[in-house]
């Protein structure tokens, strides 16, 4: 099924008890399917509409060969940091190497919270920035969105559905970092009891769920760029500026956030606190800088997607 019958479908059961006819007499009438904002009406807010939409979403980002390829190199960024950390050591005691590395070679379930700190800053808001900044953008070059609309699927409902896909992006890359990272560490290093980053010890059991609890913080600090992605994507007609102009930000951001000149500024910038899931590797747990970070990216996301609702539902979208 294609992406414009399966929002066709969404949309038939969002609109059922409203009456087919009636919207028969209307197309007829009108002679021609115009892609305007409040052609969807109330029919497009149902949640099995929505729901239907978004499963296409998510068939399409998923089926693309660069989403693949794409996890594909999250994936090898673990197995990189494993190899060269085995080398390099030589050893399983990590005798002269930073701390966080020693206890990569004494666990090797360390190694997937080390590939996580790697690829945050780096490889993870890249490829988040590709699908996101892609979403709107990719669609219009392709001339796909326009027909999506005439389906109708609804405007808003649309920008939903695309924001959630993104986000089921965000899990999977944020996932696929952490199970190579966890694969990878146990065949080269050992694994058994974890000592925190506090000195306390806890069980095997007991630190992987705190992976998993580690890799949910990390996927929804990506909120706040899936919405700036998105935003930007509303703006352009080239799914090739848009990614390029999200992931050039995060860069930006970045190097911004390095400059002890602008501590003032720093807290509010989207990537500052990304990095404070490693209060998660503490007994007991910190929760302060984590509750930041996702109190920003609720504000990133609040502020970013509004701008683009308003710029999407308003725009004309010829192709």
């Amino acid at each position: 099924m294609s992406r414009a019958e399966t929002a066709g479908a969404g949309t038939a059961e969002a609109g059922a008890a409203a009456g087919a006819g009636a919207a028969a007499g209307v197309g007829a009438a009108a002679g021609v399917a115009v892609a305007d904002p409040a052609a969807a009406g109330p029919r497009a807010q149902s949640l099995p509409g929505f729901l239907a939409l978004f499963r296409s979403e998510l068939t399409l980002t998923f089926r693309r060969l660069r989403t693949l390829a794409l996890l594909g190199v999250l994936a090898v960024v673990p197995i990189l940091i494993g190899v060269v950390v085995r080398i390099e050591t030589g050893n399983l005691h990590g005798d002269g190497g930073p701390a966080f590395i020693a206890q990569v070679t004494q666990n090797g379930v360390f190694l997937t919270f080390t590939a996580l700190a790697t690829s945050l800053p780096i490889f993870l808001p890249m490829t988040v920035g590709v699908v996101a900044g892609d979403s709107v953008a990719g669609e219009a070059a392709t001339g796909t969105l326009r027909y999506l609309l005439v389906a109708p699927a609804g405007r808003s409902r649309l920008l939903a559905a695309k924001f959630t896909a993104s986000m089921a992006f965000c899990v999977a890359a944020t996932l696929a970092v952490a199970l190579s990272g966890l694969i990878v560490g146990s065949i080269l290093f050992p694994v058994g009891d974890v000592t925190l980053l506090s000195g306390d010890t806890i069980g095997l059991g007991a630190a992987l769920l705190r992976v998993v609890l580690i890799c949910g913080v990390v996927a929804l600090s990506l909120a706040g760029l899936v919405a700036v992605g998105l935003f930007i994507s509303t703006l352009t007609g080239s799914g090739i500026a848009a990614m390029a102009s999200t992931v050039g930000l995060v860069i930006i951001v970045q190097v911004l956030d390095g400059f002890p000149q602008l501590h003032a500024i720093q807290p509010w910038l989207l990537t500052h606190y990304w990095l404070s899931f490693g209060d998660l590797l503490r007994q007991p747990m910190y929760w302060h800088q984590i509750g930041q970070d996702l109190g920003l990216q609720a504000l990133y996301v609040a502020v970013f997607g509004s701008a683009a609702w308003a710029r999407f539902s308003s725009r004309d979208i010829t192709a």
